[in-house]
């Protein structure tokens, strides 16, 4: 596929400098940057389901342990 991209002065400069430094194409450095920036977005996509388990769990356990504890509380 072929993607045409329009970038401000400051942009240009930026990628023209990084294409220099690293003696990498221009095109190479934008997909290199698209895909840094979609792994990036579903490392916090997961990261965040991550921590809505540990706090449900964390949840769970605690209704679990007030629960066990009044199991015997009549006998």
């Amino acid at each position: 596929m072929t993607a045409t991209v329009r970038l401000d002065k400051t942009l240009e400069e930026k990628l023209d400098f990084i294409s220099q430094s690293l003696h990498k194409k221009k095109s190479d450095i934008i997909r290199d940057a698209i895909s840094f920036y979609a792994d990036s977005i579903q490392n916090s996509q997961k990261s965040r389901i991550l921590k809505a388990v540990a706090k449900t769990k964390e949840a769970d356990k605690a209704e679990n342990d007030q629960f066990e504890g009044t199991l015997y509380d009549g006998m």
